[in-house]
Parts: structure tokens; sequence; C-alpha cells
């Protein structure tokens, strides 16, 4: 696999590797085993205090990145900057960036401030000094309760502050995460997705997190930079990537999508119309207009679709047949089929009086004009992204 970035996936809203506000610079990086390219030509940066997360399936090459600016891994070509000095050739001890894995890799016979202070220590820290670090350190991460505990003691979001606050003791350049999360139950991991994001404000140090879940990276991040097949498709902010994707993928694997494949038959205005493959034409923004006849997708996330039972206005609006009704507690997801074949989600809410809501009903989906958005080329899969058990599981 090969990374690189997309000509029109955000690149150019990463920061400049000169500006003084850079901490991490990756320049022209190629990372090649044998005749495998594992990256290739890796062009972005990290600015300070920022949080930034690598967000892809598995395999798509963010981990083999994040080792690479850790120094776990040596670049083929190009350079990591940090701080503006070139460290490609500098071991990962002499780095000043620290990484938090999947195991914390605790110390079992050491108490929670003990394996804290386990760095400075190592640095020949004087004791006053560091154990006034290592207090500071707990009670950003709210742990100072609990500083004379080992870790079998401990829950496993108490393992992990540890860990966290054991890496952020140094008050390092970067704080690099592989990923940390994806051990504990859901409730915990959404618990500390917030905690993890407190925490990084209060210490200001810039954080480079990678992660596989949609949810993490939207949450928590400032920029995110989605990766696929080592290609690098889009950086830019959770609100620039959920609404405005940069291509098929980023639209569908980023949230859920329902995406309809057609042709683009001309211009109204500032708007794009395409003749979809359902039959329908509809009027769309979105990336720069593909030619007429080209092959063109309309983006729709559910949440946008509104259902009715007469029909909306011309170009935004679509008929179909609700083939399930899914009670999901906040909301009610409704999967509907369209005249081609083509399965739609949307979400209403539960406390709507909709009794027209029940399978085999025939019910129109409208949207507002800025709701619909233009994507070049067709889908693999036309219509929901959230349906197909394949696709989902390829990208965990």
């Amino acid at each position: 696999m090969e990374l690189t970035l997309r000509p029109n996936g955000g690149a150019e809203r990463a920061m400049d590797n000169n500006s003084g506000d850079v901490v991490v610079a990756l320049e022209g990086v190629r990372k090649q085993y044998g005749d495998f390219v594992a990256v290739h030509r890796a062009d972005f940066s990290v600015g300070r205090g920022e949080f930034f997360a690598m967000l892809g399936p598995s395999g798509c090459g963010k981990t083999t990145t994040l080792k690479i600016i850790a120094g776990f891994e040596q670049p083929t070509a190009g350079r990591i900057l940090l701080e503006g000095t070139d460290v490609s050739r500098v071991p990962p001890y002499k780095r000043n960036v620290n990484t938090v894995f999947q195991q914390y890799a605790l110390f079992p016979h050491m108490t929670v401030a003990e394996n804290v202070a386990f760095g400075p220590r190592s640095k020949h820290v004087p004791k006053r000094e560091y154990q006034s670090q290592v207090r500071q350190i707990l009670d950003i991460v709210r742990l100072t309760e609990f500083i004379d505990r080992k870790p079998a003691q401990l829950s496993g979001g108490q393992q992990q502050r540890v860990a966290l606050a054991r890496a952020l003791v140094n008050y390092p350049s970067a704080l690099l995460l592989d990923e940390p999360l994806a051990a504990l139950d859901l409730k915990l991991r959404e618990a500390m997705q917030l905690e993890l994001k407190r925490i990084q404000r209060e210490v200001g140090i810039t954080f480079v997190f990678v992660t596989h879940d949609q949810g993490e990276a939207l949450t928590m991040s400032d920029r995110i930079a989605v990766m696929s097949e080592g290609v690098v498709e889009q950086i830019g902010s959770p609100e620039e990537i959920y609404n405005r994707p940069a291509s098929l993928f980023v639209a569908g694997f980023i949230g859920s999508a329902n995406l309809l494949p057609g042709t683009v038959a001309g211009r109204d205005g500032d708007a794009t119309v395409v003749e979809l493959e359902c039959g329908v034409t509809v009027r769309a923004a979105g990336v720069r207009p593909p030619d007429r006849g080209a092959p063109a997708s309309i983006m729709i996330r559910p949440e946008r679709l509104q259902v009715r039972t007469a029909a909306g206005d011309e170009g935004r609006s679509l008929e179909g047949t609700i083939r399930d009704v899914i009670f999901q507690g906040a909301s009610a997801r409704l999967q509907l089929i369209l005249a081609d074949g083509t399965e739609v989600v949307t979400l209403v809410d539960p406390d709507d009086d909709l009794p027209f809501l029940h399978p085999g009903s025939t019910v129109h989906l409208a949207w507002n004009p800025e709701a619909a958005y233009l994507l070049a080329g067709w889908p693999a899969r036309p219509g929901a992204t959230s349906t197909d058990v394949d696709q989902v599981e390829a990208t965990l």
C-alpha cells in the first residue's frame, strides 16, 4: 500500500511546515520494505497544542506513519521534523516524544506514583522536582487518591490514565497514541474520549492519535487525516470531513451516508443537476462539478432526510418503500428501498406521531438544498453505507 495525498483531499489545509507553530512535520516521507511500498510521499504537519487524528481501516498505513514519527521505523526517504529539527535518524529514546499503546505496559510491582515517576527518575531529575511533577500530572488525570495503589487494583480506565500520566510527566513535544481506547468497553471508551480531550486541553501538548473509530476521531480531534489503502484521502476539521468529504471513501467511512449514483446532466445556477440511476433528477453542490455525462454521486446523511407523506420540492425528493423500522432509543432508524432497489437509511424522532411508518408503507424523503452533496464517481455499492456487512467489517 502507498501513502500519498489526494490533490483535492484537503492537503492544502495542512499547516505550513515552515510555521513556527508546527511541532511535527513529515516531508516527502517514504517507507519501503523490499518491493513493498508502505508509505509513499507523506507530507503533512501537526501544530502546537493540536489534537490530530490519523483515521482509517486496518492496514491503511496510519500505524506505520505513527511509528516513523516515534522513531520505531526509519523512513526510506524524506524527513521527520520535530520542533523544526530533523530527527529522521535519531533513535526513539532521544526524540522528545512519548508513545502510548493499546497495552499500557505498567509495571505491576510499582505503585501509581512510582510508575509515573519512572521517566523522570531515569533522566536523573532531582527527587523533589520529579515528585512535584508527578503530583501535578496525577492531579490533571484525576488520580491523586490512587497514588499508592498498584495497577492490579485499578480499573481499565484508571490504568489508561496512569499510562497517559507516565507519558506526559516529562512534557514531551508530542504525545503519540496508537488506539489506546481499543481495549475498553463501549461506555468506558466513550467516557475516556471526553477525558482524553480534557487532559490534552489542560496540558496543552500536541497529541497525534491513531484510530479506526470514526466516533473517537470526530469527538476529540481538531483535525483528521483520513487514510485508505495507504492514501491520505483528506485532511480537515471534523466538520469538513463529515459535511464536505473529498472522496466517496471519506463520505462512506465517516459516519453513515446514502450514496446515490447518477450522471451529470448540466448546471442550474450554483447547483449541479444529476440524473440518478433510480430515475430521479436532483440538484446538489459540492466538489468541482464533473463534465456533462460524467458519473457522479449524491451524498445525503441519514439525519438530513425528512420523511413525508407527499412529494417534496422538485429535485429534492425521493420515493421509497419502508423495509424495516428499528427503534434505537434516541431515534428510530428506517430502512427504505427506492424504485431501482437501492437501500437508503434515515432517522426519525421516536416521539414523532407518524403512524404510517411501518414496513410496506410508501413515503417520500425530502431534504434541504444544502443537504445534498456532490461527489465525483460511483460507489462500489450504492445506497446506505452502514448496511453492507462486508463493507463495515472491512473498515475494522
